[in-house]
């Protein structure tokens, strides 16, 4: 069976940003990887996009995926939100928290920042992040939502949340 690459591709809102615009890819990537779908999320970047994860380089969409794999096995019951922090014409600048646990049940909720730089089409050619993860109690939560799945939009994100 073949997949209709149209059918599958997220939308993809090109640059030059403005605020309204900006906002709307923030939350259109917190979405696609709140639906812990490697390939969906890969489509979002260039064949090519360059990525530095914490000490990870990752290099084109096949490696996003097998990334991405591989996280997503790790981290479990993944819930992400997403802030816009600046951005200027073709380039974007968030911050982030999600939460997860691992196997043996021990909790973490992820800090970080991530800096985007978009081709003329809205796909993402670079991707830096930086993340630190913290230890918490499970009763520490603070994300709760059906997943995998979108954040509802009634669900406090970060700036709402302390």
């Amino acid at each position: 069976m073949t997949t209709n690459l149209a059918s599958t591709r997220p939308i993809v809102i090109a640059p030059p940003f403005t605020l309204e615009t900006a906002i709307q890819k923030v939350r259109m990537a917190e979405d696609g990887w709140n639906s812990r779908d490697p390939h969906r999320v890969a489509l979002a970047y260039t064949e090519d996009s360059v990525w530095r994860n914490r000490s990870e380089f990752i290099i084109g969409r096949d490696a996003i995926v097998k990334f991405l794999t591989g996280k997503w096995d790790r981290e479990l019951d993944y819930r992400l939100t997403k802030s816009l922090w600046a951005f200027t014409d073709n380039r974007i600048a968030v911050r982030f928290q999600y939460e997860w646990h691992d196997a043996a049940d021990n909790w973490f909720r992820s800090y970080g920042n991530e800096l985007w730089e978009f081709d003329e089409q809205g796909l993402m050619r670079r991707r830096e992040a930086s993340i630190n993860d913290v230890p918490i109690h499970k009763s520490d939560r603070k994300f709760f939502w059906p997943a995998p799945g979108p954040r509802p939009a009634d669900h406090p994100g970060i700036s709402e949340i302390q």
